[in-house]
């Protein structure tokens, strides 16, 4: 089994719901902090509402100011065509990230989409991302149960990932958007999806945690094959449109650390301490996340 794990920083994700704007100088600044650093797969920006999203609204700025290497993925999140078209503009994403799931709630809440519209929304994305030579990625969200009482199993999520293959998907990231999992039900979930479908597809975990619950979680995961994770230095954000109680991302240094316990050999990426006391320097400056709509 091949030990090198690929890291996708997501600063977009630990943005999105502060309440007060983070100027796209900033942001860029950021960014281009973050590629000096050595991060190669970066979940950037959104193309959605401005209204449902504020934060993101100067999605095309931020990226323009970047200018990045073309050896750095850059994910830009749609969840439709105008979104897509939006991104593909740019000429800077990479690849369009789409938030499905296997809760209806949420995908109302999340993206005020019924099953069938997301799926029908995805073809779109996915047709224009091939004409323009991008990539997609789609995100399982509430891949490990909800809040909602909506009905959930394995069986499900593995259905999900069988229907985005089929669909045209090639990167698949499971969810644990409100920090539900358990270590041994991270380890179950993940085998099972990654056994539904073929090898060459690939299949990583985006996972929300609380402190000190990351350990055991990241070791369940790479146990299981997982070789993807969607991380976010010093475990900043939350899904604001989820739940009331924000669980904040997976931090990146934590899965390092317990990676390279395990004596796994992680990416080549500079000492975080700059990048861990910016972040809490965004947390402080502008403000704690509020119950607003994002994705995945």
């Amino acid at each position: 089994m091949m030990n090198t794990v690929k890291l996708i920083e997501c600063p977009r994700d630990a943005w999105q719901g502060l309440s007060r704007i983070i100027p796209a100088e900033v942001k860029a600044d950021y960014l281009r902090m973050l590629i000096a650093a050595g991060f190669r797969h970066i979940d950037a920006a959104s193309f959605v509402s401005p209204k449902a999203v504020p934060q993101m609204a100067d999605s095309e700025k931020v990226l323009a100011f970047v200018d990045p290497p073309g050896d750095v993925e850059i994910i830009g999140i749609v969840v439709n065509a105008k979104g897509a078209e939006r991104a593909v503009k740019t000429e800077v994403v990479t690849t369009l990230g789409f938030p499905y799931s296997i809760s209806p709630e949420f995908l109302h809440r999340n993206q005020n989409q019924t099953a069938e519209q997301a799926l029908d929304e995805l073809e779109a994305v996915g047709e224009m991302a091939y004409k323009a030579g991008l990539n997609v990625a789609a995100y399982v969200s509430m891949g490990f149960g909800n809040p909602y009482g909506d009905p959930w199993s394995i069986n499900e999520v593995t259905a999900a990932c069988e229907l985005l293959v089929e669909s045209g998907v090639r990167q698949i990231s499971i969810a644990d958007t409100v920090g539900l999992a358990t270590a041994e039900q991270i380890g179950e979930v993940f085998s099972a999806a990654r056994e539904s479908v073929d090898s060459e597809i690939e299949v990583g975990l985006h996972l929300h945690s609380k402190p000190g619950d990351a350990a055991p979680k990241v070791r369940a995961a790479y146990l299981a094959g997982c070789r993807r994770f969607d991380t976010a230095i010093a475990g900043l954000g939350g899904c604001p449109f989820a739940q009331d109680d924000l669980v904040g991302n997976m931090p990146t240094e934590a899965v390092m650390a317990e990676l390279a316990g395990m004596g796994v050999p992680p990416p080549e990426i500079s000492p975080l301490e700059t990048l861990i006391a910016l972040n809490r320097e965004f947390s402080r400056r502008y403000g704690q996340v509020e119950t607003q709509r994002t994705a995945p």
